[in-house]
């Protein structure tokens, strides 16, 4: 995957591993229950989308078990992370992941996507595993900058979500992703507003 990582980021990224898989056992926080796999199908497939953040803070709606927001937030420390959940057992998990892993550029947030309201709207956000393509524009809309993008991860290119997308709204690109020792497909959906209403 071409990451340089150092030393110190291995050790948090895996201390992370640890906390998940600790937590998991009380919150189902992934259906992940195997270390050896949780290494690929959670951390790289998380890093797996490192060359399209390009924003200086990133919004992760639906964090969930903080996939991909923390992996990305500590092989970023020049960036900042906002995690958005509705969920409170996770975001507490979230909460003392910031704790326990040092990490400054991280804020939480407990509260759903429709009632959050930014200081200023975000110019990426991402989201893994959370909702179908239409609900993700539409729960979102006023989060996101008005020429800025959705970074949607999904397995299979969903044809169908791409298809039910509403008017406005067009995958600008997708992208195949390669994640080291997981099976079946990855891909990245790049979703922006379409130039009649940016």
């Amino acid at each position: 995957m071409n990451l340089s990582l150092s030393e110190s980021q291995q050790q948090q990224l895996l201390a992370f591993l640890a906390l998940l898989n600790k937590w998991n056992k009380a919150y189902n926080l992934t259906a992940v229950r195997d270390e050896q796999v949780m290494v690929s199908r959670q951390l790289l497939d998380s890093l797996s989308i490192l060359p399209w953040v390009t924003t200086g803070h990133l919004l992760d709606v639906g964090a969930g078990g903080g996939l991909p927001g923390i992996p990305l937030a500590i092989v970023c420390p020049d960036k900042r992370f906002t995690l958005l959940d509705s969920n409170g057992k996770k975001t507490r998990f979230l909460n003392q992941c910031v704790l326990e892993l040092g990490l400054s550029n991280v804020e939480v947030i407990h509260g759903r996507a429709e009632d959050c309201q930014p200081d200023q709207p975000f110019t990426q956000i991402s989201s893994r595993a959370f909702t179908a393509l239409a609900n993700l524009v539409t729960w979102c809309d006023q989060l996101l900058a008005t020429d800025g993008q959705f970074l949607a991860m999904k397995g299979q290119y969903p044809d169908d979500e791409a298809a039910a997308l509403p008017a406005g709204w067009q995958v600008e690109s997708s992208h195949a992703l390669k994640v080291p020792g997981a099976d079946g497909e990855r891909h990245l959906l790049i979703v922006t507003r379409g130039e009649q209403s940016r």
